[in-house]
């Protein structure tokens, strides 16, 4: 999952959306570094990936792509899957889609500047989410444009990052099928990310 279905999965789960956000910038005990709301929302976003990851989904999901492509199909379809759920936005969540960014950007900015570890924020982190809230990447995600666009954009990033551009093709040609998993997927994803928050105390 991207960045729009992380922030939707720790609201639901009445988790941090900074922590969850956070999850991809910081690396080993997030409790050493991080309050334990935070540090939480972090494992959510691990719990997240990890079950998305070694989901049967995946593996069906992965198999629209070429050998060539399939060592990066996991990136590009963690971009898909967040354009999926913001076509699909109202079997969701009750607040339209754009509403929810507002308030998302809202409550990242104001657990940010809560955090009494704002100035040990990775940078990268603060550059991404500057960028991402300037950019209104969450709702540009409704687009298949932009879903080719970010793939591309993403593929610069190193020369070992190029075959990412190529794995815009099989997610437009198998565009019903991948949906149809998302739609099956996501429900199930929502409550075991529920269950998690709730069993770790939150």
């Amino acid at each position: 999952m991207n960045f729009l279905a992380h922030l939707h999965i720790a609201h639901v789960s009445n988790s941090s959306l900074m922590g969850n956000l956070l999850g991809d910038f910081v690396k080993g005990d997030p409790d050493k570094q991080y309050s334990h709301i935070v540090s939480q929302g972090i494992r959510l976003h691990r719990f997240v990936d990890s079950y998305t990851d070694s989901h049967s989904v995946m593996r069906e999901a992965k198999s629209y792509f070429s050998p060539e492509t399939r060592r990066f199909a996991g990136i590009a379809l963690d971009v898909m899957w967040d354009h999926y759920l913001a076509t699909n936005w109202k079997l969701y969540h009750d607040r339209p889609l754009n509403d929810f960014c507002r308030f998302a950007e809202r409550e990242v900015k104001l657990e940010q500047h809560q955090s009494a570890t704002i100035s040990e924020l990775p940078n990268r982190y603060l550059q991404m989410t500057t960028r991402m809230w300037q950019g209104q990447w969450l709702q540009s995600y409704q687009t298949l444009e932009n879903i080719e666009f970010a793939l591309q954009r993403m593929s610069l990033r190193s020369p070992r990052m190029a075959p990412l551009a190529e794995c815009f093709a099989p997610l437009s040609a198998h565009y019903a099928e991948l949906e149809s998993l998302f739609v099956d997927f996501y429900p199930e994803l929502l409550q075991v990310s529920r269950d998690f928050t709730f069993s770790s105390g939150k």
